[in-house]
């Protein structure tokens, strides 16, 4: 590693830790030419995760435009922002796990809706209405005779 003050490509490890969740390792370092200390983190690199939109389009995943549809989908509901923290969070655990780096948006949407029935059927009708595409009320119906 490059001292960050002087350039020199010597530098030693003092000392090593793991951070708290697990998911750095941090490490303290000395430069023995400008006796100088820093600090530097290994993470592991995650692949980007692009969705695939309807019309072919490729982005990469955005965690808050996620969170925006669920809010405007629980809007006036029971649902808490914990609540939707933790969809968020499961979504992107099973995204993570999965070995696709690239998702359709639909099952991304799928996802999403499945946790939301549970919570709140409003919430989900709102939800599923956008992702779904319900172009009139006979769409709305017949999601609602299957809840």
């Amino acid at each position: 590693m490059i001292c960050l003050f002087c350039k020199n490509k010597d530098t030693e490890v003092i000392e090593t830790r793991v951070s708290e969740n697990g998911t750095a390792v941090r490490r303290r370092r000395f430069c023995p030419k400008c006796k100088k200390r820093f600090t530097t983190y290994e993470r592991v690199e995650d692949l980007p995760i692009l969705v695939v939109k309807r019309d072919g389009r490729r982005e990469r995943f955005d965690t808050n435009k996620l969170r925006q549809g669920i809010i405007k989908a629980t809007g006036k509901t029971s649902i808490t922002l914990e609540q939707i923290e933790k969809i968020i969070s499961d979504v992107e655990a099973e995204l993570k796990q999965n070995e696709e780096t690239e998702l359709e948006s639909e099952k991304i949407g799928k996802m999403v809706a499945k946790e939301l029935k549970k919570l709140d059927k409003v919430a989900y009708i709102r939800f599923a209405s956008v992702f779904q595409r319900f172009v009139d009320i006979e769409d709305f119906e017949k999601e609602l005779k299957k809840l």
